[in-house]
């Protein structure tokens, strides 16, 4: 393998992509990044201004704006954030705004990326690909416990409801559609705990590390 080691992991909503991204990053000694904040932080940037996530124009330039202080909101984890990330991350021009930015990450010394493309468009020639799944209905659970816990009052129901709404958006983008690589590992996480599917996604990295020559502790 030659360059920086780049595992790319994409993945639905709630399927547990980014509890698995940050822990295999810290394992690794590896820089993570949460690519799908970018997209919640230009969603965000256009409902302050009361536009359409869906508007081009609008979204393209708060993609063009975006600025590392919009990382540090704490309301992009909301529903509404979520799905005004999804109808600005199917605009051409906002992906092109922040591909550079995110392989820019990746290309120093390597890194953990996680989101619905890494694989696919922003690192197609990845060390590793992940594809972490999980059914619309565990993952509609797992973030109403999260809503519940942080004190919304949100019913099940809607959640789930939320949740297919975006994967139909994802699935059916024109542009970087959410879709495994082809030669993405797949892991379904529907009947794991966060350790079970640590303990699996590890054990498939060092599996075809190793057929790539790569050996880790």
């Amino acid at each position: 393998m030659s360059g920086p080691l780049i595992i790319a992991i994409d993945g639905p909503a709630a399927a547990g992509k980014g509890t698995l991204a940050r822990r295999m990053a810290a394992e690794l000694g590896l820089p993570y990044l949460d690519t799908g904040l970018l997209y919640r932080a230009v969603g965000r940037r256009v409902l302050d201004r009361a536009g359409d996530p869906r508007d081009a124009t609008v979204a393209t330039a708060e993609a063009l704006a975006l600025s590392p202080a919009d990382l540090e909101r704490q309301d992009l984890r909301t529903p509404e954030a979520a799905l005004a990330a999804s109808g600005v991350a199917a605009i051409p021009g906002v992906r092109a705004a922040l591909l550079e930015f995110q392989r820019n990450f990746g290309r120093s010394r390597g890194a953990v990326l996680d989101g619905r493309d890494i694989g696919t468009v922003v690192f197609p020639d990845a060390s590793v690909k992940f594809f972490i799944t999980a059914s619309p209905e565990a993952r509609a659970q797992r973030r109403w416990l999260e809503m519940t816990a942080a004190g919304q009052a949100i019913p099940l129901a809607q959640v789930e409801a939320e949740t297919r709404q975006r994967d139909k958006q994802d699935a059916e983008r024109a542009t970087a559609p959410m879709r495994p690589a082809e030669d993405a590992l797949v892991l379904d996480t529907t009947a794991l705990d966060a350790n079970a599917a640590f303990v699996a996604v590890m054990a498939q990295l060092r599996s075809r590390l190793g057929a790539l020559g790569v050996t880790i502790a």
